[in-house]
């Protein structure tokens, strides 16, 4: 029974042997373009040996590797690469959860729930499929898992000797399979916990340290300037710090752009002789209070590295998109403006002399991922959008086109609603007022030119409005030039950002309110127009007509015209 039993199960493959099945497996998970480009030759050999019955899982494999090996190619625009990786993403999902449905159509997370894919994998195929286009981290993220997902329930198995996909011995061996899987990821998340909770311990452990030094030096009257070196205790918080971020890359970054650490508290301001009063903070261009700079200073420093400051500024802007309170965007971005000048080119006399005294985060220049930190800026606008977009680009190793820097802190600016640089209301000229559309034109294409920023990183003007600038003297002059015209400037304090384009204060939503009425001067003929008449009018030519000839057009009139009118 058993030998009639085995040789049912036998079937036909389509690669040579169990050496070349491990050769593939080994280069598709390689993540070597030249190997993998391999592997996915011979897949396509089994696919034509296959034919329709091609394993599902050893094609949306090849689908999912090969829009890794286009991706790190860089030769595809990233909408190109979310079109790719989201095919492949559905085709997997579709696939692999079609054999589940029965005569009873159930819907897919259910059926995914019992086959260990999550929820999320399920809701970005129906944003894929449905929806909006998820981004290309989601797609990479999805792709990520759904490669580790074949590894463990195809190809390990295969490696172990369980051939058959379809056999009904692997169902029964799916359950084990998957309680074993399951217990796994428990444990994983359960370690992932324990590094979280160990590393808020060491942190707030941290921070009492540096509260008892900073009363020590209040005590000793010397509140300001530099600290101490580090004590015996501190240095081994600091070890224990150091070690936990090696082991595990997002316990520490997570839990320091947590709210009470790098977001400070008003009890931790005051208890470092800070002013919390948010009417101090200037939101236009943020910036860490020195004294909690150096609160923060030993830890940041036995932490630096390129990774781990790549990583805290992605953190920090993803932070910034969470939609955070004013206190919060601003401290977030105050960390981010505080990185960036740090791994500033030109520095400042006050940067340089932080140098000197050691009160910087580090002091070599690092290689930061500039093009992804202009998308995470734009992606995370907030008040202070336009001033750290500014400091990303003056220190960029290869700098964008200079009209394109200009149009990025322009389009920031008005999404912002903010000004800053030569941008800002208060560097227009009150001697060449803008009065026509042409002279506007020539105003913007004198202004085109990207304006030298780098004197203006210290201090963003804040926002003022135009009217609260003009002198007496320019306001008679221009009611001057308009006297005789129906036009006047307005001298009131108006907040026009209130208004769309197009209204003023007090005008109403009934369009007859942009009919002409008494200040107009054309005649009317001499006979009176009525909705019933059947007979036209003589015209006499306006010229030979004065405005005391005739009567002015009124409202009523007007009216009678409009009634008057038939559409074709």
């Amino acid at each position: 029974m058993k030998k009639k039993r085995a040789e049912k199960r036998r079937h036909v493959v389509a690669w040579m042997n169990k050496a070349e099945w491990e050769q593939v497996v080994d280069y598709l998970h390689s993540h070597e373009p030249t190997l993998q480009t391999h592997a996915l030759q011979r897949v396509s050999a089994w696919k034509g040996r296959f034919g329709p019955s091609t394993p599902v899982a050893v094609e949306s494999t090849a689908n999912l590797v090969r829009c890794q090996i286009l991706d790190r190619s860089g030769k595809l625009e990233r909408d190109d690469l979310v079109l790719l990786y989201g095919m492949a993403l559905t085709r997997f999902i579709n696939l692999i959860l079609e054999r589940k449905q029965g005569r009873v159509a159930k819907p897919l997370r259910r059926l995914a729930s019992t086959m260990n894919i999550p929820e999320w994998i399920v809701n970005l195929r129906h944003e894929i499929t449905h929806r909006r286009l998820p981004t290309l981290k989601w797609c990479r993220k999805g792709c990520e898992f759904v490669l580790n997902w074949l590894q463990q329930q195809f190809w390990s198995r295969q490696l172990s000797s369980l051939s058959d996909w379809n056999s009904s011995s692997e169902e029964e061996d799916n359950e084990e399979e998957s309680m074993k899987w399951q217990e796994e990821d428990f444990m994983k998340r359960q370690k992932e916990i324990e590094r979280h909770k160990r590393a808020r311990e060491l942190i707030i452990s941290y921070e009492r340290e540096q509260f008892q030094v900073f009363e020590d030096l209040l005590t000793q009257g010397s509140g300001r300037g530099s600290w101490p070196n580090a004590s015996a205790d501190l240095s081994w918080i600091l070890a224990q710090i150091q070690q936990l971020n090696s082991e595990t890359r997002d316990a520490v970054i997570n839990t320091l752009v947590q709210d009470g650490f790098l977001i400070p508290t008003t009890e931790q301001l005051e208890s470092l002789n800070i002013d919390p009063s948010e009417e101090l903070l200037d939101p236009l261009t943020p910036c860490v209070p020195p004294e909690f700079l150096r609160f923060w200073l030993p830890l940041l420093k036995v932490l630096n590295s390129s990774w781990f400051i790549n990583h805290l500024l992605e953190k920090l802007f993803s932070e910034l998109t969470t939609e955070p309170t004013n206190h919060r965007a601003y401290y977030t971005s105050a960390w981010i403006s505080e990185i960036l000048h740090c791994n500033c080119r030109n520095e400042s006399k006050a940067f340089k002399r932080m140098r000197m005294m050691k009160e910087r985060l580090f002091i070599n220049r690092m290689s930061l991922r500039w093009h992804e930190l202009i998308s995470m800026c734009v992606n995370s606008p907030c008040a202070a959008t336009p001033f750290l977009l500014q400091q990303i680009l003056m220190d960029m190793d290869k700098p964008l086109p200079l009209e394109t820097q200009c149009n990025l802190l322009r389009l920031c600016t008005i999404y912002t609603q903010s000004h800053l640089g030569n941008s800002s209301p208060s560097n227009i000229d009150p001697s060449h007022p803008v009065y026509t559309l042409e002279s506007l034109q020539k105003r913007v294409g004198g202004a085109n030119q990207l304006p030298d920023v780098a004197a203006e990183l210290a201090k963003a003007p804040p926002t003022q409005e135009v009217q609260e600038q003009l002198s007496v003297e320019t306001v008679q002059e221009r009611n001057a030039a308009l006297r005789g015209s129906a036009w006047s400037v307005c001298t009131d304090k108006v907040p026009w950002k209130q208004y769309p384009l197009g209204k003023v204060p007090g005008q109403t939503d009934d369009p007859s309110c942009l009919m002409v009425e008494t200040f107009c001067t054309l005649t009317v003929f001499d006979q009176q127009v009525k909705g019933h008449s059947h007979q036209g009018n003589q015209s006499v030519p306006l010229q030979n007509r004065t405005g005391s000839d005739g009567s002015v057009w009124t409202h009523n009139d007007l009216t009678k015209l409009k009634a008057g009118l038939k559409l074709f």
